[in-house]
């Protein structure tokens, strides 16, 4: 019987998470929210993105269309240099490049989409049509590196966690760059691209690992620093005056499912995170430990929000829980840890399905401690996130 009322409760979720992202479609793309509320009526590039990846996933035809339309808004506004938009206001399409800074994640989403869409909708003419723009995008990439090492420097702001605190060589950077370079060598057959993809595996592997690191050629401070590595996870980023040893939710998914290090890093990471889910009774938080007042990275936390301020302990960026990415971690790590993925879908399916004003509101994160909605409902991404950790991610 439990099964049956299992199979009742998972195809409830995934229908109204499938339901959510159609009416978050638009011929424009997917909106980040249904809700006109801040900026969220718009077409991001990297939430965008994770809904198209859902779209595929899914099969659904209409949902996949509006993924196209998605990948074709956020090209169309590519800037000349070859950066990608934050967002597109789709009545009047007024582009935004970024606020205070511009976002160096986004032409490594942007490339993953399209080269993800065609390997599952092979299209010749949008491929040749858009190859230049692919390589501008990576060109881009190159000059970010600064120093010619293999490592993007994400300014403060700079990637998803636009009011949380890091800034420097942030690892679910590097990774999102490694996975749009290997996947664009495969559809373009470009062999330097696969190249270069290596190149930065190697580097990482060299410094964002404890087990890993003999002696860092990138930084005197890793050498010193050394000791503080986590043990158990890979290294959030670093820069020249800092570590940053809190556990990343998002680079450790993409680390396990890009296959970097070890069999036995990967083990021990899935072990630390069954750890830790069991400790919260919940998803598992973007960012842990919380920043807390006493933490001297409080006051550039306080300092950082673009609206209001939400990084309070086990809120938001700062140790929120995300649907979107315990989805994201949950399609990454499918198959390899089944007591792991199936205490965090049934607690994804519990919060996607609270609301405050009416069921099923996929709220867009939760407190860290409390379990209660403190984002914006009807989040298209956390929708995403709920069909991405049913389906996995499409490969074929």
């Amino acid at each position: 019987m439990w099964w049956f009322i299992f199979l009742d409760n998972y195809m409830k979720a995934y229908t109204h998470a499938i339901d959510v992202l159609l009416k978050a479609c638009t011929p424009d793309g997917f909106l980040a929210s249904t809700k006109n509320q801040d900026n969220y009526a718009r077409v991001w590039t990297r939430d965008g993105v994770v809904c198209g990846l859902a779209a595929l996933s899914s099969g659904n035809a209409e949902l996949i269309k509006g993924f196209k339309n998605t990948l074709e808004t956020i090209f169309a506004f590519q800037h000349p240099v070859g950066y990608f938009p934050s967002n597109v206001t789709p009545h009047n399409k007024q582009v935004s490049y970024g606020g205070a800074v511009g976002r160096t994640d986004n032409p490594s989403w942007a490339i993953i989409g399209l080269c993800l869409y065609l390997k599952q909708n092979p299209n010749e003419e949008m491929k040749t049509r858009l190859k230049s723009q692919v390589e501008k995008a990576f060109w881009v990439l190159d000059a970010w590196e600064f120093n010619g090492k293999h490592l993007i420097y994400v300014p403060l702001s700079g990637d998803w966690a636009d009011e949380y605190c890091q800034h420097g060589y942030i690892l679910f950077d590097q990774l999102l760059r490694v996975w749009a370079l290997e996947l664009a060598s495969e559809i373009y057959k470009n062999k330097f691209w696969d190249l270069k993809a290596q190149q930065i595996r190697g580097v990482l592997e060299a410094n964002y690992y404890s087990d890993l690191v003999q002696y860092s050629m990138f930084l005197p401070l890793l050498n010193r620093e050394k000791s503080n590595y986590p043990k158990k996870y890979w290294l959030m980023g670093f820069n020249p005056g800092q570590i940053y040893p809190q556990f990343d939710l998002q680079a450790n998914a993409l680390a396990v499912y890009l296959k970097l290090g070890s069999s036995q890093t990967t083990q021990k990471l899935l072990d630390y995170c069954y750890e830790l889910a069991a400790e919260k009774q919940s998803l598992l938080p973007s960012f842990h430990p919380s920043i807390t007042e006493s933490d001297s990275q409080m006051p550039v936390l306080r300092n950082n929000y673009a609206y209001t301020f939400r990084n309070l302990p086990n809120q938001f960026h700062n140790g929120g829980l995300w649907p979107v990415w315990n989805g994201f971690f949950l399609a990454a790590i499918k198959n390899k840890h089944p007591q792991l993925e199936l205490e965090l879908k049934n607690q994804l399916h519990t919060l996607c399905a609270t609301g405050i004003d009416s069921k099923w509101e996929f709220n867009e994160c939760f407190d860290g401690e409390t379990n209660e909605p403190n984002g914006l409902p009807f989040c298209s991404w956390s929708a995403a996130g709920l069909i991405l950790a049913e389906k996995g991610f499409y490969e074929n």
